[in-house]
């Protein structure tokens, strides 16, 4: 598909609430890169972050993840977020009005099941692998807890943050994989079937769901063993495969269990702000875990679905296809775009990167990211999203 005249490109750029608070050069900044959005953080996770241009520091150290907009007592339940120390408590505010100023959109990108913080403080509510290991950063959404903090987060956003747009991320399971400063993981040497495996949650909500073998036949697999009730007896290439007779049914529980999480956050948005348009971060492959939860049948209670583009453009491009064939004719479909490396700073790269999701269906950019990128390769997307027209 080549986005037409009926349905114009959009360009979002992804920022976070320090980029903008302290540094007023940072609204212009963004207006001159040609995006008419901004994806500003509402509720993220920790990291440390490179600030090249502010002009009070270099890098931030964000310790634990944070909702950038006042914490009212009242609005919470069990799971209460943690308020930053190294920005305002109101930077989504001070931040939104900035960009306002001068013109641009300001969407809330929130972070929803990733989130160390209440994890680590809450155990019960954790992912856990087939071994009973927990992931402290993964909020499992089986549990009436994660749901409901998911829901006031929600409606305190849209209440308080008055977004002009929703962007749902981690809007289902985390899984394995997560990015940490020591992380000490890769001399295992474990599969993408693996990772998978390692991904499925056997906490005390999801394991009775799931049928009898499924504990044994993930860590059989793990361990290159032979449970006493399958035949397999070589490396599988996928999760599915591992799994043998146990797939479909597994994979069914998981796929629910994303969709009740997604329908109840969608309908606690309407219910608040019936007009604002909600994007969802998105991967079609039902065995998905992470930032883009999976969404093998579509969800046509969402305005924009977006598909991460940060690997191969032509497999990227496939998953976007993909994901364009499961959106309704209503719905728009957006490439998640790293302008950061690997990529190169090369404004022609990015260009024919653009033109490749383009043609597989997207219809909105979502440039990632705005602040951490240096000033050439500010330039040099500047330049591409031109050259893409």
């Amino acid at each position: 598909m080549t986005v037409g005249k009926e349905t114009p490109l959009m360009n979002v750029a992804y920022l976070y609430p320090w980029d903008v608070v302290g540094d007023p050069s940072a609204p212009g900044r963004l207006a001159d890169l040609g995006v008419q959005t901004v994806a500003l953080a509402a509720m993220y996770h920790s990291t440390r972050a490179a600030t090249p241009y502010h002009p009070a520091h270099r890098v931030l150290d964000v310790p634990h993840p944070a909702f950038y907009l006042p914490i009212r007592p009242s609005s919470w339940s069990r799971l209460v977020p943690a308020s930053p120390t190294w920005t305002p408590a109101d930077a989504y505010l001070q931040a939104r009005d900035a960009l306002k100023a001068v013109g641009l959109q300001v969407h809330a990108w929130t972070v929803l099941t990733h989130n160390s913080h209440l994890g680590s403080a809450n155990p019960d509510l954790v992912v856990r692998n087939a071994f009973g290991d927990p992931y402290p950063y993964a909020l499992c959404p089986a549990h009436e807890d994660v749901i409901e903090y998911c829901e006031r987060l929600i409606r305190e956003i849209l209440e308080v943050g008055e977004p002009d747009g929703l962007i749902l991320e981690a809007c289902g399971p985390m899984g394995f994989g997560h990015q940490t400063v020591h992380e000490k993981t890769s001399g295992a040497d474990w599969t993408p079937a693996d990772i998978d495996l390692l991904s499925l949650c056997f906490c005390t909500n999801c394991a009775p769901h799931y049928p009898d073998p499924a504990r044994a036949t993930v860590r059989a697999a793990i361990d290159r063993t032979t449970p006493t009730d399958t035949t397999t007896s070589h490396t599988p290439s996928t999760a599915a495969e591992a799994l043998g007779p146990l797939a479909d049914e597994v994979r069914t529980l998981r796929v629910a269990q994303t969709t009740t999480l997604r329908e109840r956050l969608i309908s606690a948005a309407r219910s608040t702000a019936a007009n604002v348009p909600i994007t969802l971060h998105a991967n079609p492959d039902p065995w998905a875990t992470g930032a883009f939860a999976p969404l093998p049948s579509g969800e046509p209670g969402a305005d924009v679905l977006v598909a991460n583009c940060w690997g191969d453009p032509a497999t990227d491009a496939t998953r976007l296809a993909r994901l364009k064939d499961l959106s309704t004719p209503e719905q728009r479909v957006g490439a998640y775009v790293l302008a950061l490396p690997p990529r190169p700073a090369d404004p022609d790269v990015l260009a024919d990167q653009l033109r490749t999701y383009s043609k597989a269906g997207a219809s909105e950019f979502h440039l990632y990211h705005a602040g951490l990128a240096s000033p050439q390769r500010l330039a040099a997307l500047t330049k591409a999203l031109r050259l893409h027209g």
